[in-house]
């Protein structure tokens, strides 16, 4: 990578030339742009782009494709171009169907080769995918990319945990690729195997997406330990924008963004201006690469801290510390406390007896409550005081009394894809 002033010089000319293929054939940018009075002749800089352009939300993409079934109208070529579906995961509405162009698919496979980089990578390895090869973006491109280099790369869609793990041990997989929920999963089931018969587990290396928990020491360290000291690398993206972060090499806990295909602000909410290093904000996304779809200051919802970080070169590189820290959206208030979800998962990761758990938040009296089930790796004697101890670290950390409640082994569920630990109910 170049210098700073040499990659926002990268970055405000693909912006250009964005925006002049979104004037001519994408109607849902082309009015905006035009009330915001910016063209690809007339934008001076990124922050004249910041100030001037408005936001994109995810309502807005979910009221375009009511208005224009089933696409939407944020298509900047005609459809016959479009080659690759994918959908949203429906975090926060309905799954969003996604449409891109050869062009545009293999733009996000040059960001997955980042990652891949990053990773340590190499020609020989062979990458084993533990997913659903479902509608959702998911690993789809770096599955691709994995092929363009030359890598084996091994599909796993409709197998169990225990067929998925023989065929790592068959075919010597040295990387893995996986939710990190899904890593701890089969981690748990590669411990139940019969020590002989996994004596030449290959695997090395673990990129893991889809959820913030690849950026909780708690939850690295209990994957690597399952997978024998393999390195865990954290990446993040979104169907909407595709790869956007790459962890640093030999600085865990941080991820790059991959900043000449993303134009990336980290705002605060309330003043909806750039917080400073350190600061805490909403990360703010602009596609400058994946033309077909694009997305313009799209508000991700993701709660990011800014920080830079150096590459091999020495050059300055936008980092986020810690990673994903949790979404904006979820924080929820118990009793003046402010909660995210992965801070609750931070603490009880921190207890090595557990291998699963479930909060349930009910509302008392327009008021949220909290309850936790834990479910032990074995039924422990009565002395350890498991939910004692647990509750005990939560209140340290939020000054609240939660509950907690031990449940059998085996009993919550296990997911392969985004964990849906966090159950509303009614009170």
């Amino acid at each position: 990578m170049s210098d700073r002033a040499a990659i926002e010089t990268l970055q405000l000319g693909r912006l250009r030339a964005l925006v002049a293929e979104l004037r001519r054939g994408n109607a849902f940018y082309r009015e905006r742009l035009a009330d915001a009075g910016i063209d690809e002749k007339n934008l001076a800089s990124l922050a004249d782009f910041s100030a001037r352009m408005p936001f994109t939300s995810k309502m807005d993409l979910v009221w375009d494709r009511e208005e224009y079934p089933p696409y939407g109208s944020n298509l900047t070529y005609p459809l016959a171009r479009y080659s690759r579906y994918c959908q949203s995961s429906g975090t926060t509405s309905s799954p969003l169907p996604w449409l891109d162009t050869p062009e545009s698919w293999s733009a996000m496979l040059d960001c997955w080769d980042r990652v891949y980089d990053a990773a340590g990578v190499t020609p020989d390895d062979a990458i084993f995918f533990a997913f659903s090869f479902g509608p959702f973006l998911g690993f789809w491109t770096a599955f691709d990319a994995a092929t363009r280099r030359g890598n084996l790369a091994i599909p796993s869609g409709g197998l169990s945990s225990e067929a998925r793990l023989q065929v790592i041990l068959t075919n010597r997989a040295s990387v893995l690729c996986c939710t990190p929920t899904y890593a701890l999963r089969l981690g748990e089931v590669l411990a139940t195997l019969d020590p002989a018969d996994t004596a030449d587990l290959a695997v090395r290396t673990i990129i893991v997406a889809g959820e913030p928990g690849g950026s909780i020491p708690e939850v690295r360290g209990r994957i690597s330990s399952l997978w024998r000291g393999a390195r865990i690398c954290d990446h993040h993206g979104m169907t909407e924008v595709g790869p956007v972060t790459y962890e640093t090499p030999g600085r865990p806990l941080h991820l790059c963004v991959i900043e000449e295909a993303y134009y990336a602000e980290i705002l605060d909410r309330d003043t909806e201006q750039e917080v400073a290093p350190g600061e805490r904000g909403e990360l703010v996304i602009t596609t400058l690469t994946r033309t077909a779809s694009p997305l313009l200051r799209y508000r991700t919802g993701d709660l990011v801290q800014k920080a830079w970080t150096e590459d091999p070169a020495g050059h300055p590189v936008l980092t986020l510390d810690g990673g994903i820290l949790g979404r904006v959206d979820e924080m929820i208030v118990i009793r003046g406390v402010n909660i995210y979800p992965t801070a609750v998962e931070k603490i009880i990761r921190g207890f090595p007896e557990v291998a699963e758990f479930q909060v349930t938040q009910t509302t008392h009296h327009h008021m949220a409550e909290l309850e936790i089930a834990v479910e032990p790796h074995t039924t422990p004697p009565p002395h350890v005081n498991l939910e004692k101890r647990l509750a005990q670290a939560l209140t340290n950390a939020f000054a609240l009394r939660i509950p907690v409640r031990l449940v059998a082994p085996g009993s919550l569920p296990r997911y392969e894809f985004k964990s849906r630990r966090w159950v509303k109910r009614d009170a």
